[in-house]
């Protein structure tokens, strides 16, 4: 029979050794120490923002003005501002639901998972791209490919495959972060075949909100010549005083 202080003595030895093991596993793994600090420096506490976004095809491009706003991975408000015809449009997550308003036709739709991989207001960015209901900590596992420079930069280059039954909708993610501030140079998206979709490139490296980060992004799909879309930050402010409650369906309406 094992006595209660030997017994006690076991709980406390196994249960730390589990600790011991759990940092271990994280120590081996630097890859997903570098995406944890990429995110969260483009994420912050908070945010407010407001950007453009610029929608080019071969015969015209299209303007979109956006102010968004989120709260850590799980609240984000998305509100376009222009151009008039979209004005008022919103889109809202709340963990893992999605919500859109219409005004035009005065309804909130639920958005499905099925819709992650549709297009986002005709752009070249996916519905999951924009709320990013997939975490490329928590759903990814991550390897360390390498180093390149991009854009003067020495990144490191690192692989993200899906875990298994994450909800996700690329079957790849790599990305290239810059080793000396984290910024996300550059982000290849595949598909479950292993074909590359979209590449996302940072440039204007400068200050928003305090920070180092690209104040322009250009996405580009592989497969649609001459299509691209830019992403131009107005301004960015991050750990601003928010609240869960504002991320609400009648909040969404209210918005805009």
């Amino acid at each position: 029979m094992i006595k209660p202080f030997f017994l006690s003595v076991l709980i406390s030895f196994v249960f730390l050794t589990g600790m011991i093991s759990a940092f271990a596993q994280s120590a081996q793994n630097p890859a997903t120490e570098i995406i944890r600090k990429s995110d969260e420096k483009v994420r912050g506490a908070s945010s407010r923002g407001e950007l453009k976004m610029s929608i080019i095809r071969p015969s015209w491009t299209r303007e979109i003005g956006i102010k968004s706003w989120s709260l850590g991975d799980e609240y984000s408000l998305i509100l376009v501002t222009a151009p008039a015809r979209d004005k008022g449009v919103a889109f809202l997550k709340r963990d893992k639901e999605l919500w859109n308003w219409q005004p035009t036709i005065n309804r909130t739709i639920k958005m499905p998972p099925s819709m992650m991989m549709q297009s986002w207001m005709g752009s070249d960015l996916k519905n999951d791209d924009l709320v990013r209901e997939s975490s490329i900590i928590n759903d990814y596992q991550h390897r360390l490919m390498g180093e390149e420079v991009v854009m003067d930069r020495l990144c490191h280059v690192i692989e993200l495959v899906p875990k298994p039954e994450a909800p996700v909708v690329w079957g790849k993610v790599i990305i290239w972060v810059d080793k000396s501030d984290y910024i996300q140079m550059r982000t290849e998206m595949y598909d479950e075949d292993g074909f590359l979709v979209n590449t996302m490139v940072a440039n204007e490296i400068g200050l928003l909100g305090g920070k180092l980060l690209p104040k322009r992004l250009e996405v580009t799909p592989m497969d649609e010549e001459g299509h691209k879309t830019v992403i131009e930050y107005i301004n960015l402010e991050f750990d601003i005083p928010i609240n869960a409650d504002f991320f609400s369906i009648k909040n969404l309406k209210r918005v805009s």
